[in-house]
């Protein structure tokens, strides 16, 4: 069993930054694969960024690229999004998610393929 706690999320100007974490329990986190997703309000939950349990390959929403990236550090179990050039569109709760894949390369972008997902953190970016 994996459990996932987000924290970092918080109110922005437009054009600020901020970095979202997603610490992970249980000993075999470097098997799993993880994602970000946000929730706006009044929207179905849409995906953001993907990692492979390696590190090696990610994947990007078009709305994001360029401005946020995802890394993890194994060794503290825990998945970084480093959100820059925020706007006002990026406003959501961002939820991470993990989903456990043998392949080291390996990432997901369809919400179905997680098993686990963390509460959310709130993101507020102000124009």
């Amino acid at each position: 069993q994996v459990q996932l706690v987000e924290s970092g999320g918080g109110l922005v100007q437009a054009g600020g930054s901020l970095r979202l974490s997603c610490a992970a329990s249980g000993p075999t986190f470097s098997w799993y694969a993880m994602g970000w997703f946000r929730q706006a309000p009044g929207k179905e939950r849409e995906f953001v960024v993907a990692i492979s349990w390696s590190g090696s390959s990610t994947d990007y929403a078009d709305s994001v690229k360029g401005r946020f990236t995802i890394s993890r550090d194994s060794a503290k179990n825990t998945v970084y999004l480093q959100m820059s050039n925020l706007k006002p569109q990026d406003t959501a709760v961002y939820y991470c998610a993990a989903v456990r894949t043998f392949y080291s390369t390996a990432y997901f972008r369809d919400q179905s393929d997680y098993d686990y997902w963390g509460q959310g953190t709130q993101v507020t970016v102000s124009s």
